[in-house]
């Protein structure tokens, strides 16, 4: 597969562009692979290079029941960090957010990561103290976050409103290298890495069930007929549970929708990201202009991946109350993902009952942070038949011995 380089479009300009490989392949489905990767959004296909490149495992085959990128990958407001309050959740955010760093190095494709800074307002005592527990977490863990006053918040963010009437900033929590990245060309970065290995990703092939015997897992059964497999990976958010239902089994989560919209450009105006847990909102602006702006999860169980317009009123009036600057502003288009919640907010990285079966789900509202971490995990532990120590902690069995590691304010609450 040919490089992309400044040169390279030099080069390709000459002959007005149409000398460009396609970025994957799309092959038909073979009958057998050594492995076999349910989903192929940015988990599923950052699950697939790590087991390339980490393990020189790449008889893979990634299945999309849609397009690629299309489901929470494609659903989500983009934003990076890893200022978490557990250990074992500081650990794999913080690889993940380093691999977002040199992720357009190492995979040859610009994924815009830009790291602006993010910071999460403390609009009440509570959460002023809270953060601050947070941070001197965070030094004990090697990690750079602090908590800073209302006047660095206002030198970082110009159009905020500190005194606001009922919800004044008190200070907040920075990260001064979180920020954003592409989402879709975190997706596309991945999948042209692994179709460069050699493996299949293919789409419009929804899995309807997943064969097993007495020693363990033996394929899937597709759109496209039955494919066998020596080890299978389910990464498919929000849809995990109806998933594990075709292998007899039943995972500790729920699904629901989180909402989403972005506002029509305008100029500059928004250099960090800004999270506001207790008006319930984020905001950060993209390199369109569009501020993107985030929301919470509806109250009941569903799998519509539809905006709606309670969510859109709610968030919305929270966050003009502390930017007052956007309440003429129009909203150009709103979304939902499917996002699967565990009782303790924090992922699934794990075996099952059913030998080589393997999920990695529940990662709630925090899923495009985690991509690369969350797949450098689940490749190691689908490579080894155990997990390393990354996904160790996050296994089904810490449910069953009551070992939660719980950050329902960080994880449940924003991103």
């Amino acid at each position: 597969m040919s490089r992309y380089s400044a040169f390279a479009i030099a080069a390709k300009a000459l002959n007005r562009h149409t000398g460009w490989d396609r970025a994957w392949a799309s092959p038909e489905p073979r009958r057998r692979y050594d492995v076999v990767i349910v989903g192929a959004g940015g988990h599923g296909l950052a699950t697939a290079y790590y087991l390339g490149k980490n393990h020189n495992i790449r008889d893979v085959a990634i299945l999309e029941k849609g397009w690629l990128g299309g489901g929470n990958t494609g659903r989500n407001t983009t934003i990076v960090r890893s200022g978490y309050l557990q250990d074992d959740s500081v650990a794999i955010y913080e690889l993940s957010r380093r691999l977002y760093e040199t992720m357009s190095q190492d995979l040859n494709f610009n994924v815009m990561f830009s790291p602006r800074g993010l910071m999460m307002l403390a609009q009440t005592h509570h959460e002023a103290r809270g953060y601050k527990r947070t941070v001197n977490a965070n030094s004990l863990q090697g990690l750079a976050t602090e908590f800073i006053g209302p006047r660095r918040v206002k030198e970082l963010c110009p159009i905020i409103e500190i005194s606001g009437p009922r919800f004044p900033v008190l200070g907040a929590f920075w990260q001064a290298r979180g920020g954003t990245a592409r989402h879709d060309a975190v997706a596309w970065a991945y999948a042209r890495a692994c179709s460069d290995m050699g493996m299949h990703i293919i789409q419009r092939c929804a899995v309807t069930g997943i064969r097993r015997g007495a020693d363990g897992v033996r394929g899937v059964e597709t759109e496209k007929g039955p494919i066998d497999c020596e080890k299978l990976g389910v990464v498919v958010a929000g849809h995990s549970g109806i998933v594990a239902e075709m292998a007899g089994l039943r995972l500790p989560i729920e699904s629901v929708a989180l909402q989403a919209l972005v506002s029509e450009p305008v100029k500059p105006c928004l250099d960090v990201v800004v999270m506001a847990n207790t008006v319930h909102g984020y905001i950060s602006q993209s390199d369109k202009g569009e501020l993107v702006i985030g929301g919470g999860t509806d109250g009941f169980n569903n799998y519509s991946q539809r905006g709606s317009f309670h969510h859109v009123e709610e968030t919305v009036r929270a966050l003009v109350e502390t930017f007052p600057i956007i309440s003429r502003l129009k909203m150009l288009r709103q979304w939902g993902g499917i996002v699967d919640m565990t009782g303790d907010r924090s992922p699934i990285i794990s075996g099952t009952p059913v030998r080589n079966l393997f999920f990695n789900c529940g990662w709630g509202t925090g899923g495009f942070k985690a991509i690369p971490g969350s797949g450098w995990a689940m490749a190691e532990l689908m490579a080894k038949g155990e997990p390393g120590s990354l996904a160790a902690p996050f296994g089904l069995e810490r449910f069953r011995e009551g070992r939660f590691i719980d950050e329902s304010v960080a994880a449940g609450v924003a991103h």
